[in-house]
């Protein structure tokens, strides 16, 4: 070219319109390297963009002054090799491949290494309430923020549902795909439980559900779409919360699989800690009878730890799910979606008595009476359902246990709760006490694990054999799975609660809930 500079190698030779410069630009051994007679801002960028070598960011490292600058060349700043372009990815239709496929097991695994979002109660308020719309600025960028600063303009207070359903459905459809993907990916790790045949069918529901989530784009195209694809998505929603109802029951059918076949010495060799396809062999009669001896499913912790962290995600799922789907519901009064901002513990309490009461009546033909006593009078914010659903749980324990232990047609004991509460707790208390004979020390430990329970072997077998396609219910039996104390506890925890229990062998047993009164605590997602 006319303005060579005739320093560089016929390869490297670009033509440089409008620069005169002598040498204007020269080829080191590390990087190129910018004449600092080329003063000229606008000389200088064409100079550079000539370059296919260099970035943006090196771009940038000349615009201060005139000065010699060198840009570097090494892999880190030079460009990526062509890949597929993100739009042609987007064009794949994942709804039409096996879960099978490398496609879908790439996709899977991309999710898998982002990082989960985190809610917490009063964020899931105040997002309900649409306190946080101003944020879809800084979320959407282009013309989608513009779309939302118009419709906030022509909206008035009243008419602010339509904006808080685009902003919850938006954060849903980044955000489920990455917690469904992370639960996908743990189900294919965990030892020995993911062979169990109904495992791997919540797997392959997870995996549609993950499929269906990102089969939605992931913004409207247009304004006038919005509507539709908001419409769209939350018929997808809906379908995955009635679809995942049934998981409960299908876990817990998956853990009685495993240590049956634990039991029986069905298993290849391998151990806990589950080294996958190496020294796999048939066991002998010795090492069955170790495993029947030794290797209790209540004390395996790799397993019950996976179980914590999947039960704990799945009521993270239920909760933005069923949080967004019930503000599309008209409104109820002091209810923002599925929190009640107004949740009074005495109230939740009396309805899971007479719940437990009549499970218990049916069973026994009586039911043991329950006081109430502390403070009945407080309200707090709260997601009713998940109260209940600990609330009866420790009742029907305590009511069986108290029946069991004193006789059928005795003089039962009242059962005692008690609801704590003060302007400076920060902690809202509840205590189920009971005089059923308390537990043994041994099994202290046990009572936290997935499937153990002194139910009627019988009645539990009954109980995996069908799915229930609700979370819980009155029609269960008194006593079955035995998932209800560890899952109880996941609900407690999932908002910065606990649960506790103290038991004395001989009298009875002290159960106690906490519940954070602020909700500002986030969901302890696990990785």
């Amino acid at each position: 070219p006319s303005h060579c500079c005739r320093r560089l190698s016929r390869r490297f030779c670009r033509p440089f319109p409008n620069i005169t410069t002598p040498n204007a630009i020269s080829r080191g051994r590390g990087g190129y390297y910018v004449s600092p007679l080329v003063n000229n801002a606008s000389s200088r960028r064409q100079l550079l963009s000539s370059l296919t070598a260099v970035s943006y960011e090196e771009l940038q490292l000349i615009k201060a002054g005139p000065s010699t600058r060198r840009l570097s060349s090494s892999p880190s700043s030079s460009p990526p090799p062509p890949t597929q372009s993100n739009a042609a990815a987007e064009e794949i239709d994942y709804t039409s491949l096996p879960h099978s496929s490398p496609e879908i097991q790439a996709l899977i695994d991309r999710h898998a290494h982002k990082p989960q979002t985190s809610a917490s109660l009063q964020t899931l308020m105040k997002t309900g309430r649409g306190e946080f719309l101003h944020k879809m600025n800084d979320t959407h960028g282009g013309g989608y923020a513009s779309v939302v600063d118009d419709l906030s303009a022509e909206s008035d207070e009243s008419e602010a549902t339509p904006l808080v359903l685009l902003q919850v459905a938006s954060f849903l459809r980044r955000e489920l795909p990455i917690r469904l993907a992370h639960r996908i990916s743990d189900l294919s790790r965990v030892p020995l439980l993911q062979d169990m045949r109904s495992v791997q069918q919540v797997k392959e529901l997870y995996t549609t559900s993950f499929v269906e989530v990102l089969s939605v784009d992931k913004h409207p195209p247009t304004r006038e779409g919005q509507e539709e694809w908001e419409r769209k998505f939350a018929k997808i929603l809906e379908n995955v919360y009635e679809r995942h109802s049934s998981v409960l029951v299908q876990m817990a059918r998956g853990a009685f699989e495993l240590r049956a076949a634990i039991r029986k010495g069905a298993l290849l060799g391998g151990d806990d800690d589950g080294c996958e396809g190496e020294g796999q062999k048939t066991m002998s009669d010795q090492e069955i009878q170790v495993g029947r001896d030794a290797v209790e499913f209540e004390l395996m912790e790799s397993t019950h730890a996976f179980l914590d962290r999947f039960y704990i995600s799945r009521i993270g799922i239920r909760v933005l799910i069923g949080q967004y789907l019930s503000l599309r519901q008209p409104p109820v009064e002091n209810y923002v979606g599925i929190i009640c901002s107004k949740t009074s513990p005495y109230e939740i309490v009396k309805r899971a008595i007479d719940d437990a009461a009549f499970m218990c009546t049916r069973k026994y033909g009586d039911a043991p009476e329950v006081i109430i006593a502390g403070r009945l009078d407080m309200t707090f914010p709260y997601v009713p359902t998940h109260l209940h659903y600990i609330m009866l749980e420790l009742l029907k324990n305590s009511m069986r246990a108290t029946v069991e232990y004193h006789g059928i047609d005795a003089e039962y004991p009242p059962i005692k709760v008690v609801i704590a509460d003060g302007s400076d707790n920060e902690d809202v208390i509840i205590k189920v006490s009971d005089e059923g004979g308390g537990i043994p020390r041994s099994n202290m430990k046990r009572i936290w694990s997935y499937l153990f329970t002194t139910a009627d072997p019988e009645i539990q077998e009954g109980m995996v054999a069908f799915n229930e396609n609700v979370d819980f219910s009155i029609d269960s039996p008194l006593a079955g799975l035995g998932y209800g104390l560890p899952i109880s506890r996941s609900y407690a925890r999932y908002f910065g609660g606990d649960l506790s229990i103290m038991s004395m062998e001989g009298f009875g047993t002290d159960c106690f809930v906490y519940l954070t009164r602020l909700g500002n605590t986030k969901e302890p997602l696990p990785i």
